[in-house]
Protein backbone atom coordinates (compact mmCIF):
# COMPACT_ATOMS: atom_id res chain seq x y z
CA UNK A 1 0.00 0.00 0.00
CA UNK A 2 1.34 3.75 -0.70
CA UNK A 3 0.67 6.66 1.81
CA UNK A 4 0.18 9.57 0.17
CA UNK A 5 -0.78 13.04 2.52
CA UNK A 6 -2.16 16.28 1.02
CA UNK A 7 -0.68 18.80 3.03
CA UNK A 8 -0.39 22.45 2.83
CA UNK A 9 -0.04 24.84 5.47
CA UNK A 10 -1.61 27.84 3.68
CA UNK A 11 -5.87 27.05 3.61
CA UNK A 12 -8.40 27.31 0.54
CA UNK A 13 -5.87 25.78 -1.83
CA UNK A 14 -7.89 22.62 -2.42
CA UNK A 15 -6.85 20.33 0.13
CA UNK A 16 -9.98 17.91 0.26
CA UNK A 17 -10.95 18.26 -3.02
CA UNK A 18 -7.97 17.07 -3.91
CA UNK A 19 -8.10 14.10 -1.49
CA UNK A 20 -11.61 13.42 -2.59
CA UNK A 21 -11.20 13.45 -6.41
CA UNK A 22 -7.82 11.66 -6.57
CA UNK A 23 -8.99 8.36 -4.16
CA UNK A 24 -11.91 8.36 -7.19
CA UNK A 25 -10.06 8.64 -10.05
CA UNK A 26 -7.95 5.53 -8.48
CA UNK A 27 -11.06 3.66 -7.50
CA UNK A 28 -11.43 4.59 -11.22
CA UNK A 29 -8.22 2.56 -12.05
CA UNK A 30 -9.98 -0.70 -9.77
CA UNK A 31 -7.59 0.10 -7.08
CA UNK A 32 -8.78 -0.30 -3.05
CA UNK A 33 -8.47 3.22 -1.86
CA UNK A 34 -8.56 3.85 1.98
CA UNK A 35 -9.50 7.58 2.66
CA UNK A 36 -8.73 9.05 6.15
CA UNK A 37 -9.64 12.27 6.96
CA UNK A 38 -7.32 13.89 9.33
CA UNK A 39 -9.08 17.24 9.71
CA UNK A 40 -11.45 18.22 12.53
CA UNK A 41 -13.78 20.15 10.05
CA UNK A 42 -14.62 16.50 8.41
CA UNK A 43 -14.64 18.41 5.42
CA UNK A 44 -13.73 14.87 3.12
CA UNK A 45 -16.07 12.66 5.66
CA UNK A 46 -19.38 15.23 4.05
CA UNK A 47 -17.67 14.93 0.49
CA UNK A 48 -18.32 11.38 0.88
CA UNK A 49 -21.75 11.41 2.90
CA UNK A 50 -20.18 10.00 5.60
CA UNK A 51 -20.38 12.93 8.23
CA UNK A 52 -21.95 12.66 11.97
CA UNK A 53 -21.30 15.44 13.82
CA UNK A 54 -22.53 14.17 17.18
CA UNK A 55 -20.35 11.17 17.77
CA UNK A 56 -17.04 10.44 18.70
CA UNK A 57 -15.31 9.92 15.38
CA UNK A 58 -13.10 7.05 13.94
CA UNK A 59 -10.26 8.80 13.71
CA UNK A 60 -10.67 9.93 17.09
CA UNK A 61 -11.23 7.02 18.69
CA UNK A 62 -7.85 5.55 16.78
CA UNK A 63 -5.99 8.72 18.45
CA UNK A 64 -7.23 7.95 21.69
CA UNK A 65 -6.41 4.35 21.30
CA UNK A 66 -10.02 3.89 22.46
CA UNK A 67 -11.06 1.06 19.84
CA UNK A 68 -11.55 -2.65 19.22
CA UNK A 69 -11.61 -4.96 16.57
CA UNK A 70 -15.05 -4.72 15.97
CA UNK A 71 -15.75 -0.66 16.24
CA UNK A 72 -16.24 -0.79 12.48
CA UNK A 73 -13.86 2.52 12.21
CA UNK A 74 -13.29 2.09 8.72
CA UNK A 75 -16.38 2.93 6.77
CA UNK A 76 -17.66 1.94 2.97
CA UNK A 77 -18.75 4.48 0.82
CA UNK A 78 -21.19 4.17 -2.03
CA UNK A 79 -18.36 3.33 -4.32
CA UNK A 80 -16.80 -0.28 -3.88
CA UNK A 81 -13.55 -0.30 -2.08
CA UNK A 82 -13.36 3.30 -1.34
CA UNK A 83 -13.62 3.05 1.97
CA UNK A 84 -13.11 6.10 4.39
CA UNK A 85 -11.85 6.57 8.11
CA UNK A 86 -14.18 9.93 9.20
CA UNK A 87 -13.53 12.82 11.36
CA UNK A 88 -15.65 15.39 13.30
CA UNK A 89 -14.67 17.84 15.87
CA UNK A 90 -14.20 15.57 18.27
CA UNK A 91 -10.87 15.11 16.60
CA UNK A 92 -9.68 18.49 18.41
CA UNK A 93 -10.12 17.19 21.84
CA UNK A 94 -8.17 13.93 20.96
CA UNK A 95 -5.35 15.80 19.36
CA UNK A 96 -5.57 18.22 22.64
CA UNK A 97 -4.99 15.07 24.91
CA UNK A 98 -2.21 13.59 22.68
CA UNK A 99 -0.11 17.48 23.09
CA UNK A 100 0.04 16.48 26.83
CA UNK A 101 1.79 13.15 26.69
CA UNK A 102 4.82 12.21 26.18
CA UNK A 103 6.85 9.69 24.17
CA UNK A 104 7.84 7.97 20.64
CA UNK A 105 4.05 6.11 21.38
CA UNK A 106 2.63 10.20 20.96
CA UNK A 107 3.18 9.88 17.43
CA UNK A 108 2.78 6.54 16.37
CA UNK A 109 -0.93 6.26 16.93
CA UNK A 110 -1.99 5.61 13.13
CA UNK A 111 1.15 3.36 12.68
CA UNK A 112 0.12 0.88 15.30
CA UNK A 113 -3.67 1.16 13.86
CA UNK A 114 -2.45 0.37 10.27
CA UNK A 115 0.01 -2.88 12.03
CA UNK A 116 -2.71 -4.11 14.24
CA UNK A 117 -5.53 -4.19 11.59
CA UNK A 118 -3.71 -5.44 8.95
CA UNK A 119 -4.50 -2.67 6.34
CA UNK A 120 -1.08 -2.63 4.01
CA UNK A 121 -2.64 -6.23 3.11
CA UNK A 122 -5.91 -5.09 1.46
CA UNK A 123 -6.08 -1.50 0.33
CA UNK A 124 -3.24 -0.42 -2.30
CA UNK A 125 -3.37 3.22 -1.59
CA UNK A 126 -4.16 4.93 1.41
CA UNK A 127 -5.27 8.79 0.64
CA UNK A 128 -5.03 10.74 4.00
CA UNK A 129 -6.71 14.83 3.58
CA UNK A 130 -4.83 16.75 6.53
CA UNK A 131 -5.58 20.06 8.10
CA UNK A 132 -3.77 23.18 7.45
CA UNK A 133 -1.14 22.98 10.15
CA UNK A 134 1.21 20.62 11.88
CA UNK A 135 -0.70 19.47 14.56
CA UNK A 136 0.22 16.14 16.69
CA UNK A 137 -2.62 14.42 14.14
CA UNK A 138 -0.89 15.68 11.31
CA UNK A 139 2.64 14.07 12.61
CA UNK A 140 0.84 10.93 13.25
CA UNK A 141 -0.28 10.93 9.67
CA UNK A 142 3.69 11.93 8.05
CA UNK A 143 4.59 8.93 10.67
CA UNK A 144 2.97 6.67 7.87
CA UNK A 145 3.07 8.62 4.69
CA UNK A 146 5.22 7.50 2.14
CA UNK A 147 5.06 10.72 -0.29
CA UNK A 148 3.36 14.27 0.62
CA UNK A 149 1.32 16.05 -2.81
CA UNK A 150 1.16 19.89 -1.88
CA UNK A 151 -2.14 21.68 -3.44
CA UNK A 152 -1.35 25.55 -4.31
CA UNK A 153 -2.98 27.94 -6.13
CA UNK A 154 -1.17 30.60 -8.29
CA UNK A 155 -1.82 34.02 -6.80
CA UNK A 156 0.63 36.24 -5.10
CA UNK A 157 0.54 33.78 -2.10
CA UNK A 158 1.36 30.87 -3.29
CA UNK A 159 4.90 29.99 -2.40
CA UNK A 160 3.97 31.18 0.85
CA UNK A 161 4.64 27.93 3.24
CA UNK A 162 5.98 25.43 0.40
CA UNK A 163 8.98 26.02 2.14
CA UNK A 164 7.70 25.18 5.74
CA UNK A 165 6.06 21.75 4.45
CA UNK A 166 9.48 20.85 3.28
CA UNK A 167 11.18 21.81 6.18
CA UNK A 168 8.58 20.04 8.14
CA UNK A 169 8.91 16.63 5.68
CA UNK A 170 12.82 16.94 6.38
CA UNK A 171 12.06 16.51 10.40
CA UNK A 172 9.70 14.36 9.81
CA UNK A 173 12.03 11.81 7.81
CA UNK A 174 14.13 11.09 11.89
CA UNK A 175 11.31 9.00 12.31
CA UNK A 176 9.54 7.99 8.99
CA UNK A 177 12.96 7.50 6.61
CA UNK A 178 10.40 6.29 3.57
CA UNK A 179 8.44 9.70 3.41
CA UNK A 180 9.72 12.50 0.37
CA UNK A 181 7.73 15.51 -0.87
CA UNK A 182 6.51 13.93 -3.98
CA UNK A 183 5.50 17.57 -5.79
CA UNK A 184 3.05 20.61 -5.94
CA UNK A 185 -0.17 19.84 -7.34
CA UNK A 186 -1.39 23.17 -8.96
CA UNK A 187 -5.47 23.26 -8.91
CA UNK A 188 -7.93 26.53 -9.58
CA UNK A 189 -5.92 26.92 -12.35
CA UNK A 190 -6.47 30.15 -14.68
CA UNK A 191 -4.82 30.60 -17.91
CA UNK A 192 -3.82 34.26 -17.29
CA UNK A 193 -0.59 36.39 -17.89
CA UNK A 194 0.32 36.48 -13.99
CA UNK A 195 -0.96 32.87 -13.18
CA UNK A 196 1.01 31.47 -16.49
CA UNK A 197 3.95 33.39 -15.22
CA UNK A 198 3.87 31.97 -11.45
CA UNK A 199 3.32 28.47 -13.51
CA UNK A 200 6.41 28.66 -15.63
CA UNK A 201 8.57 29.78 -11.98
CA UNK A 202 6.87 26.38 -10.01
CA UNK A 203 7.31 24.37 -13.30
CA UNK A 204 11.40 25.46 -12.90
CA UNK A 205 11.91 25.19 -9.48
CA UNK A 206 13.89 21.72 -9.02
CA UNK A 207 12.92 21.56 -5.20
CA UNK A 208 9.18 21.61 -6.17
CA UNK A 209 8.27 19.31 -9.02
CA UNK A 210 4.46 19.62 -10.76
CA UNK A 211 2.89 16.88 -10.93
CA UNK A 212 -0.74 18.19 -12.74
CA UNK A 213 -2.65 21.41 -13.10
CA UNK A 214 -6.47 21.27 -12.28
CA UNK A 215 -8.12 24.09 -14.27
CA UNK A 216 -10.60 25.87 -12.18
CA UNK A 217 -13.73 25.59 -12.72
CA UNK A 218 -17.21 26.39 -11.48
CA UNK A 219 -18.45 23.03 -11.63
CA UNK A 220 -16.18 22.61 -8.54
CA UNK A 221 -17.79 24.13 -6.12
CA UNK A 222 -21.04 22.92 -7.76
CA UNK A 223 -20.22 18.91 -7.08
CA UNK A 224 -18.90 19.75 -3.06
CA UNK A 225 -22.62 21.03 -2.80
CA UNK A 226 -23.89 17.91 -4.46
CA UNK A 227 -21.37 15.83 -2.58
CA UNK A 228 -19.41 13.93 -5.48
CA UNK A 229 -16.74 13.56 -7.09
CA UNK A 230 -16.14 16.37 -10.11
CA UNK A 231 -15.87 13.29 -12.62
CA UNK A 232 -19.14 11.97 -11.80
CA UNK A 233 -20.96 15.64 -11.23
CA UNK A 234 -19.68 17.13 -14.64
CA UNK A 235 -17.49 14.62 -16.46
CA UNK A 236 -16.77 16.59 -19.20
CA UNK A 237 -15.82 19.96 -16.98
CA UNK A 238 -12.24 20.97 -17.10
CA UNK A 239 -11.59 20.17 -13.65
CA UNK A 240 -12.63 16.32 -14.33
CA UNK A 241 -10.36 15.87 -16.79
CA UNK A 242 -7.67 17.36 -15.13
CA UNK A 243 -8.13 15.00 -12.28
CA UNK A 244 -8.41 12.06 -14.84
CA UNK A 245 -4.83 13.40 -16.45
CA UNK A 246 -3.08 13.53 -13.34
CA UNK A 247 -3.77 10.33 -11.92
CA UNK A 248 -3.02 8.83 -14.84
CA UNK A 249 0.68 10.79 -14.58
CA UNK A 250 0.82 9.66 -11.31
CA UNK A 251 0.54 6.07 -11.39
CA UNK A 252 0.79 5.13 -15.13
CA UNK A 253 -2.52 3.92 -15.01
CA UNK A 254 -5.30 4.91 -18.00
CA UNK A 255 -8.95 4.22 -17.17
Amino acid sequence: MKTISILNLKGGVGKTHAAANMAYELYRRGCKVLLIDNDKQGNLSRTYNRYRAREIAPVTKILSLQYGMDEGLIQETDYKWLDIITSNMSLFGATWNLTKEEGVMQIERYKDFVDWIGIDEVYDYCIIDNPPDVGINVVNALAITDEVIVPVKIDEDALEGLDIVADQIGQAEAFNDRLKLAGVLVTSYQNTNGEAAGLEWLKAHSTYKVLGVIRYSKKVAESSFMRKPIYEYSPCCAAAQDYKKFVTAYTGKER
